[in-house]
């Protein structure tokens, strides 16, 4: 997995100029965030709150959860009549090739907009880097009050077993997750990663967060049991299409794309459910879910020609930015072959999105830590 990590710096088709998709979601789960924070605080006095973002990446949008608390953190001073929280001790976690340097180069400029924006009575605020999985543990026991994760929980620790490219037998051949034609063996092959994963995060967590402590998490999922659903996979059947026209000239081979699969799983709540009551550490406060626009809602004229193009090429610089690294990793394509594929991407995105405005499924759920 040390091979997957958004793309770095801020170029064309960096992540931080193609996030827009993750800031949306960010925002739809704001007021489950806020009333998260805003319960804690009610019964607490912190006098140093500590906080984690799992998989914050990096851009724009990786200090812009931290503010939001601060903000909620504020209103409930003006609330309640006094402060509630000393100094806060901010872990910002991802993958060891997580692009840290982009996030501690804004540091400098977050600070200042903390002084200016809220005083100096925020001016305890200590911010550092936390690099590791989030599948394990990566915080001393008790020292948590505020955990959120956002965009990140739908990525696996691995390919599923069995489905790995050195695996003897190609179980997915032509596909690069689950679809409709994928044999039950891999469906179950991915629930039982999702499984594993997932436990073992409630479970560190667990550890780490004190009592009465909260968790946010929001990551992409599915509205139905059934997981190929087009609203849980389809943008991975769609780029398939696209690996597999470079194939068919010779540009890619073949047998590489039959042995990738992406270690990723969108999940749906009755599964997320029976982790959180098997662990059995955490109450759910919260479970919802929200439709996003592919690209974000930005473009709305998909049947135009125009729009059409827009859509498409939006979307496909949003999945770049995001999974280039694995293709790079697994396929080894050159720069120039790894332009054409995402332009051929964004055709048949914006194809399909002029017919059929499917919208990925966000899970955000707030859970309570018993004891």
């Amino acid at each position: 997995m040390q091979v997957l990590h958004m793309n770095k710096g801020n170029g064309d088709t960096s992540y931080a100029k193609n996030s827009t998709v993750q800031s949306k979601i960010i925002s739809v789960g704001k007021p489950i965030m806020k009333e998260a924070v805003l319960e804690m605080l009610c019964n607490n006095v912190i006098e140093s709150m500590g906080i984690a973002d799992l998989g914050c990446s990096s851009g724009p949008n990786s200090l812009s959860v931290i503010s939001e608390i601060m903000d909620t953190v504020e209103a409930a001073n003006r609330l309640l009549g006094r402060r509630l929280v000393s100094e806060f001790r901010v872990f910002l976690n991802d993958l060891y090739s997580n692009d840290f340097n982009n996030i501690f180069m804004s540091l400098p400029a977050f600070y200042d907009r903390l002084k200016e924006e809220k005083g100096l009575e925020f001016e305890s605020c200590f911010i550092l880097g936390a690099p590791g999985s989030f599948y394990g543990r990566l915080f001393p026991t008790n020292s948590l009050h505020f955990v959120h994760s956002s965009s990140s929980l739908h990525w696996l620790s691995q390919v599923p077993a069995g489905l790995e490219s050195n695996a003897l037998k190609r179980l997915n051949k032509g596909k690069l997750y689950i679809s409709k034609s994928s044999p039950q063996s891999v469906v179950d092959a991915y629930l039982l990663q999702f499984r594993n994963d997932f436990s073992l995060f409630i479970k560190s967590r667990s550890r780490e967060l004190v009592a009465g402590g909260r968790m946010v998490l929001s990551f992409m999922g599915r509205s139905s049991t059934d997981p190929t659903t087009e609203n849980s996979c389809y943008q991975w059947e769609l780029l398939a299409q696209a690996i597999m026209s470079l194939a068919r000239e010779g540009r890619i081979e073949e047998e590489k794309l039959d042995s990738f699969n992406a270690p990723y799983y969108a999940p749906c709540a009755e599964e997320i459910k029976d982790e959180i009551q098997k662990e059995g550490s955490f109450t759910i406060d919260r479970l919802e879910a929200f439709e996003i626009d592919w690209d974000g809602g930005a473009v709305t004229d998909t049947h135009t020609p125009h729009g059409k193009l827009s859509v498409g090429r939006r979307v496909a610089k949003a999945i770049r930015a995001v999974v280039e690294s694995m293709l790079e990793s697994h396929f080894g394509i050159e720069p120039d072959v790894m332009d054409d594929l995402f332009i051929r991407y964004g055709d048949i995105v914006g194809t399909h999105l002029s017919k059929s405005r499917t919208k990925y499924i966000n899970l955000v759920m707030a859970l309570t830590k018993k004891w």
